[in-house]
C-alpha cells in the first residue's frame, strides 16, 4: 500500500474470507470439502473446520460468485484500500443445526463438534465494501448451501 501510495498508484486489494461455491475445477482441497465436511462426515476436514473458527472466531463465509462480482467491482468502482469480502459469519454448531434441519437424508454427527460455542466470538464485516455500493447475491446459508451441495456432490464430494 505505501509503495504505491509513493507511486501515486490507486491500488485496491480484495480480501475474501472461507470462499465456497461451484466452480468450474473438477478437484478441490480447501473451503469446499471443509465445509461440506458435516455433511460428507470427512473427520479431517470436520477438524479443519473446527480450526478455522478457533483461529477467527466464527466460520465466516462467501460465495465464490460474489468474490469474482466484488473483485470487478472493487476494480471498476472501488477507491484505493482493502476490502473484506464476507456474507456471513456463522459457527460449527450453528452450521451443523442447519445442516441436520435442510438435508436430513445426511447423517450430522454434531458430537465432535459440540463443546463449540453456538454464536461466533468474532464477526468479519464488509463494511467498506458495502458502504460503496456493493451487494452481495448470496446472503444467507441456504443460498449459499443450496449451490455448495450440488457442487458437492458433482465431484463426488457428497454421496446424495
Amino acid at each position: 500500500m505505501a509503495f504505491a501510495e509513493e507511486k501515486g498508484l490507486s491500488l485496491v486489494t480484495v480480501c475474501p474470507v472461507v470462499v465456497v461455491g461451484g466452480a468450474p475445477a473438477t478437484k478441490v482441497k480447501t473451503s469446499v470439502p471443509e465445509v461440506l465436511s458435516l455433511l460428507s462426515g470427512d473427520d479431517d476436514m470436520v477438524d479443519n473446520l473446527e480450526l478455522i473458527e478457533k483461529a477467527s472466531g466464527s466460520i465466516p463465509l462467501v460465495h465464490i460468485d460474489d468474490v469474482c462480482r466484488a473483485e470487478i467491482f472493487a476494480a471498476e468502482e472501488a477507491t484505493s484500500g482493502r476490502y473484506i469480502v464476507c456474507t456471513l459469519n456463522t459457527t460449527a454448531v450453528a452450521l451443523a443445526h442447519f445442516l441436520a434441519a435442510k438435508y436430513p437424508q445426511y447423517e450430522i454427527n454434531d458430537d465432535r463438534i459440540g463443546h463449540l460455542p453456538e454464536q461466533p466470538r468474532v464477526s468479519i464485516w464488509s463494511d467498506k465494501l458495502v458502504k460503496e455500493g456493493f451487494e452481495y447475491k448470496y446472503k444467507n446459508l441456504d443460498e449459499i448451501y443450496d449451490d455448495l451441495v450440488v457442487y458437492g456432490r458433482t465431484l463426488g464430494l457428497l454421496k446424495y
